[in-house]
């Protein structure tokens, strides 16, 4: 992408009509969020303090968000980077210029892996509505080990056109043009952070957690002024057994630890007082997994003495770290710090008096989770980041892996009172999509989750009363249901507290069981789920096992005769007799005519020949794309018995009732596909297709079977990676998207975009 050029696209509004294949004409949609609030690991928050209740925040691997006042919903910033640039939507940092109120930076690149692209750092100059880029020489690790820690990327108060970057691989940069270049410091030692034996055994968990990655620079606005670079910049590193603070008192022009600090654990973030003290929390690993120590120390630099502030001490039997440390900006000693990863929950720690004295905010807060019901069943974890508004010290905010809170009465605390909270994540949506289930009659959509146990969303604009249960679910992995019967829904997971790794539900999704029992195999509740059309039989997929039916939901379970281990199966969407599978690399077709129990195979035979398996490329991604997506799946037509389609990474492919499978012209890739309901006076179903038509990458609709396609996105609406789609079976032309980590979108034609829920065929 040229780096002159803003990121985030316009509506395309031309004609494709190439030679040979089926014309591509754009239909305008109005897209809108799955209320689900939240759902991933807000990793960072930063307030503009020129501008009250401007704030941004960053995610793991959901892009990033702005907040224009001080309680309003968050704003998707990154929603136009395409499926190329997917690893830019783990946001590795963000900065904000303390004199530039229009002036943002993300250092964005989701992981280190070596088949990834490098990273890049994103600048606008109107608030996140725009971004130049800027290529990177090396990788980042949005969503990787210590990705709460930071932050990484700083701009100097005193002169905005200086920027530092501490990075996990190489070490410190600098840039002097406004993030429109990066150079190396060559003046930061390579031995302050390049790994060596001392540092111990390296985290099992998170790409480069085993490195000794810069965690945070920060910059001493005291040290310069208007116009001229700060001279005094510290900067943390994440190791042990040796200095993990060093500072710079000539502008970066040379490099010195810090003496006297601590070094049995890693700094993991730091606070300037406006008195000059400098506060960091400290930790025994990177995080935000596994946790075994920490504390919490206040540095002053004009007499170089240390003091240990440790609001609570970790054992033996409680091991925990420190995630944060945060200064009221009207008022230095006023601090906030959390722990990281105490087993029942972490903990906010209140101090008035620059750390001598603690309180726990925790112990008599009040929570609210109406915004976010589900938020009800987790209890508080990963809070790598809080921030006080400069603006009102009475409004704090805290991060979680699955959002974060807000508090209006925080200096409540101060008199003896309870402080309140609530869910401040509103208009975030980071969760992964799974499968999607449109039942054709009842509630719009049943969703399978990454991390969750799922939703029913009975009001697409308004969260989910609270996770579907029992049985209760830490991973959803699938869920469908019957076409002829859609009170019946059956969902897989890996479930939590004991209980099945299945569920279902025989009223919508209103009450959920759990089967008496489950099928050989099903250890962690992965694979795929079928139900046949009646909603009698069920065939269960665990990943790399047999597959099992149960005619009796679960009291009983066969070994399907006739199918290779770890075989997906799908419903006939007619016949409840029959169920069709594939196994597309070894060439087969199979189908079953008595309710799942044995399977009869032929040749798949496309007529472009065999496909070859799959090449692995790292985090589940091949060179056929992820492998949690809908590409290279079998799929039924509603309405037409036996009738399928072979959504293969490469191209679109259609059989009638045993006849054999005619490519569609003009697919040229695939990376989900689903079905929805026809189009007034049409005889097929409305196809839906995320991939490249024409040689054009995008959301895709036909209402004629495939011979033409309409793009139904557009540029600022393409959200990294699509793993589902699917279309409603009661409205025509709504369609449900499924992603990597920008949760689940709905979309309209705009024509009748305004009817929102009420919209009917």
């Amino acid at each position: 992408m040229n780096p002159l050029k803003p990121l985030l696209g316009a509506l395309l509004g031309a004609q494709i009509a190439l030679a040979g294949t089926p014309a591509s004409t754009d239909q305008p949609y109005r897209w809108r969020p799955v209320a689900i609030v939240g759902g991933g690991f807000v990793s960072g928050i930063a307030f503009q303090p020129a501008v009250p209740g401007l704030a941004y925040a960053r995610t793991d691997m959901g892009g990033a968000y702005r907040r224009d006042s001080a309680t309003g919903p968050w704003q998707p910033l990154l929603d136009g980077l395409p499926l190329k640039d997917v690893n830019l939507m783990g946001v590795e940092s963000l900065a904000v210029d303390a004199n530039d109120p229009d002036a943002l930076y993300l250092a964005c690149g989701t992981y280190t892996n070596p088949l990834v692209p490098n990273g890049a750092v994103l600048r606008s100059h109107d608030r996140g509505r725009t971004f130049q880029r800027t290529e990177l020489p090396f990788k980042l690790g949005g969503n990787e080990g210590g990705r709460g820690n930071g932050e990484r990327l700083a701009v100097d108060p005193n002169d905005g056109r200086v920027l530092y970057l501490g990075s996990r691989l190489a070490g410190l940069w600098r840039s002097t043009d406004s993030a429109r270049s990066f150079q190396r410091v060559d003046a930061f030692p390579d031995s302050a952070w390049q790994r060596h034996e001392s540092d111990g055994p390296p985290p099992s968990w998170g790409g480069s957690d085993g490195k000794a990655t810069i965690n945070f620079v920060l910059f001493d606005p005291s040290s310069g002024t208007r116009g001229q670079p700060s001279r005094t910049i510290y900067a943390g590193v994440s190791v042990v057994g040796r200095p993990g603070l060093w500072v710079s008192r000539d502008a970066g022009a040379s490099w010195q630890p810090v003496p006297g600090g601590p070094a049995q654990h890693r700094p993991m973030r730091a606070a300037l007082a406006s008195d000059g003290r400098l506060y960091i929390a400290y930790a025994s690993d990177p995080g935000p997994h596994r946790m075994k120590d920490g504390s919490v120390w206040r540095h002053d630099p004009r007499t170089q003495t240390w003091a240990d502030i440790t609001p609570e001490r970790p054992s033996a039997a409680q091991p925990f770290g420190y995630a944060t440390i945060t200064v009221d900006p009207t008022h230095p000693q006023r601090l906030l710090a959390s722990t990281a990863g105490r087993a029942k929950g972490d903990e906010l720690f209140r101090s008035t008096d620059g750390g001598t004295t603690w309180q726990s905010l925790f112990a008599t807060a009040r929570f609210d989770a109406a915004a976010a019901p589900y938020v009800a069943d987790t209890h508080l974890h990963w809070l790598y980041d809080v921030k006080i508004n400069p603006a009102n010290p009475d409004h704090a905010l805290f991060t979680t892996g699955y959002g974060g809170w807000e508090t209006l009465d925080l200096t409540a605390a101060d008199k003896g009172q309870p402080t309140h909270w609530r869910v401040m994540a509103g208009g975030i949506e980071e969760t992964v999509a799974l499968a999607l289930h449109s039942p054709t009659q009842g509630v719009p959509l049943v969703t399978a989750i990454g991390d969750y146990s799922g939703f029913v969303h009975t009001d697409l604009d308004k969260p989910a009363p609270g996770n579907p249960k029992p049985p209760f679910f830490g991973n959803t992995h699938d869920v469908t249901g019957a076409e002829r019967a859609p009170e019946v829904i059956v969902r897989i997971g890996h479930a939590r507290d004991g209980g099945k790794n299945l569920g279902y539900s025989l009223d919508g999704g209103k009450i959920w069981r759990e089967p008496k029992t489950v099928p050989a195999g099903a250890t962690t509740g992965d694979g795929f789920i079928a139900v046949s059309a009646d909603g009698k039989a069920w065939v269960w997929t665990p990943k790399g096992a047999l597959p099992h039916v149960t005619h009796d939901r679960g009291d009983t379970w066969t070994a399907v005769q006739g199918l290779p281990v770890g075989t997906r199966v799908i419903a006939d969407r007619v016949n409840p007799q029959r169920f069709h599978a594939m196994a597309l690399f070894d060439d087969q077709l199979f189908t079953s005519n008595d309710r799942g129990l044995t399977f009869t195979s032929r040749p798949l035979a496309l007529p472009d020949g065999p496909v070859l398996r799959a090449a692995a490329g790292g985090h589940n991604r091949s060179d056929r794309g992820d492998d949690r997506g809908g590409q290279d799946r079998l799929y039924a037509t509603p309405g037409r018995e036996g009738d399928l389609w072979v959504a293969a990474f490469h191209g679109l492919y259609r059989a009638g009732d045993g006849k054999a499978f005619k490519q569609q012209p003009g697919v040229d890739e695939i990376h989900a596909f689903g079905f929805g309901r026809a189009a007034q006076g049409a005889k097929e179903p409305a196809l839906y297709l995320v991939g490249t038509v024409s040689g054009r990458y995008g959301l895709f609709r036909s209402t004629d079977a495939a011979k033409t396609w309409q793009r139904i996105n557009d540029d600022a609406h393409q959200w990294g990676l699509i793993l589902q789609v699917n279309g409603d079976p009661k409205v025509f032309g709504r369609v449900y998207v499924g992603t990597h980590g920008r949760g689940v979108l709905y979309g309209d034609p705009q024509a009748r975009a305004g009817a929102g829920n009420a919209a009917r065929p």
